[in-house]
């Protein structure tokens, strides 16, 4: 069989991602309002499956980084996209919050699978057979997941209930499963990888990587809140009852290009600037919901988080690559751990502190003071000698 072209492989990726992302995790977001309304689904519910959905994601994290055979990877790979198809269908088969919960902790192992083992092998594939080692069309997946998911859930809620959604979403999930499945070769085939000897480099201290975690921590933080309660948020101001898809929509559109802006805001200021300009932008759109009701306000927080917070992973991700070029595996791993704990306390927190004071509010304002400090981190991070 002839080599696929480099399209076709990265294209195989962003169905992966449209599948794992889209359908299995961040169709949830907009499915919540509807849920709520015909379930009685209560806030503190939505906060505690949102926390499975990122503890699976965490426990897949780790499992990968333990993974060292590359066909093992390819073949968790593919079971990976065949469940995020399972979970998506077992969200319509009853009203349990027990089952709903496995759903959610399930479908994070398939989003640790397309997002990690996906990238890994794409990007084998690419230096295997010559080609440029960049994943930021492959990254576009996300964004575009967001709004895939976004379109199917808002289109079909005039003509069927919650439970008929997310069979709509299974059936869009099994159709981008063939492609995902199907344009991805096995990594075994092309040249073999020849071996790689890493010029020792002067690391950075340990106080810069602490920081690096501290930060990060907090961008998991922002992340979880806005991705899990970005339609609710946006539904509890009573002049934009009904625009909470709409907004969910928008951040999905801003994402999507994210990954590669950003790696031409670095080219320019470098990882630790643009990560600064990342951390104030986010931070700006969490507070605008706070401070604004109108629907621009809206506006401007939905494109705001998605421009930045795919943003604040890739270059995190790169710039750990480049400063640790002889292990950059295990300080990934050490990071993701920490974003991953975050994600999983804050739509908890988030959940439980809105169902007590009925709004979002004190959730926005302490996910903004710990991104605050993120951005001190970054800061100090700038004034250490490395």
């Amino acid at each position: 069989m002839p080599d696929p072209r480099p399209l076709t492989v990265l294209a195989s990726g962003i169905f992966a991602l449209l599948l794992t992302m889209g359908v299995a995790r961040f169709a949830y977001t907009p499915m919540l309002a509807y849920m709520q309304t015909q379930t009685g689904m209560g806030d503190a519910l939505a906060g505690w499956l949102a926390g499975w959905n990122y503890l699976g994601y965490l426990s897949g994290v780790l499992l990968v980084t333990r993974l060292r055979d590359l066909m093992l990877k390819d073949r968790l790979y593919r079971a990976g996209l065949v469940l995020a198809v399972i979970t998506t269908a077992m969200m319509a088969m009853g009203e349990s919050p027990v089952l709903w919960g496995v759903s959610r902790y399930l479908a994070g192992l398939s989003t640790a699978a397309g997002l990690m083992l996906g990238s890994g092998l794409i990007l084998n594939w690419l230096i295997r057979h010559g080609h440029r080692s960049e994943l930021g069309l492959h990254f576009s997946g996300l964004g575009l997941g967001i709004v895939l998911g976004g379109v199917l859930v808002e289109a079909s809620a005039p003509f069927v209930g919650w439970a008929a959604q997310w069979w709509v979403l299974t059936v869009a999930g099994a159709l981008l499963l063939i492609p995902a499945l199907r344009w991805l070769p096995r990594p075994n085939q092309g040249t073999p990888l020849a071996a790689h000897h890493v010029a020792e480099a002067r690391e950075p201290s340990p106080a810069w990587l602490w920081l690096l975690q501290a930060a990060y921590l907090c961008a998991g933080f922002g992340y979880a809140i806005n991705a899990t309660f970005t339609v609710l948020i946006t539904e509890q101001q009573p002049a934009l009852a009904g625009q909470g898809g709409l907004m969910w929509l928008l951040v999905g559109l801003a994402a999507a290009p994210a990954p590669v802006l950003w790696d031409r805001v670095a080219r320019r200021l470098g990882y630790l600037r643009s990560l600064q300009a990342a951390y104030v932008l986010q931070i700006i759109g969490i507070l605008l919901p706070v401070l604004s009701g109108s629907l621009a306000a809206a506006v401007a927080s939905s494109l705001l988080f998605g421009l930045t917070f795919i943003g604040i992973v890739s270059l995190v991700l790169t710039m750990v690559g480049v400063r640790y070029p002889a292990h950059p595996a295990q300080i990934m791993a050490r990071l993701t751990l920490g974003y991953g704990i975050a994600q999983i306390v804050a739509p908890v927190v988030a959940g439980e502190l809105s169902e007590l004071t009925g709004t979002f509010d004190g959730s926005l304002l302490m996910v903004a003071a710990i991104m605050v400090l993120g951005l001190l981190c970054l800061t100090a991070m700038r004034r250490l000698a490395v």
